[in-house]
């Protein structure tokens, strides 16, 4: 089963952070991420560029409104997506404790791969 770690954190936070707190973070990924791929679990990691986004909303019979920002309803913004290969959410969830760090969500949800007519027999590699 493929799964999704989402994670949620504070851009304003990161930004924040003392010297040398990011590169202790990052280690906590790059150790995760060796790991998973070593074992061919790894799918798509992707970090996304703070304070940077294009947000489309619509509601009900209005046309989509579109602003600049990422606009959460929240104090917490999604900041980085991994795709990962578990037989079962406590492994997924297991892959998102090593990746708690300070602060932060981890999301984990079940996906699968939508490409219609397609159906991958493991992770696609990028």
């Amino acid at each position: 089963m493929l799964y999704s770690i989402l994670i949620y954190g504070s851009e304003s936070a990161v930004a924040a952070w003392e010297p040398g707190v990011e590169e202790e973070m990052l280690d906590r990924h790059t150790d995760l991420r060796d790991d998973l791929q070593a074992q061919g679990r790894l799918g798509t990691v992707l970090r996304l560029m703070p304070n940077v986004a294009t947000t489309v909303r619509r509601a009900g019979d209005m046309h989509p409104m579109v602003t600049d920002g990422p606009f959460a309803e929240t104090k917490e913004q999604l900041m980085g997506i991994y795709i990962v290969e578990c037989e079962t959410v406590e492994e997924a969830t297991h892959a998102a404790h090593r990746l708690a760090f300070e602060t932060g969500v981890f999301e984990i949800r079940p996906i699968t791969w939508y490409d219609p007519g397609v159906i991958p027999a493991r992770i696609p590699q990028v």
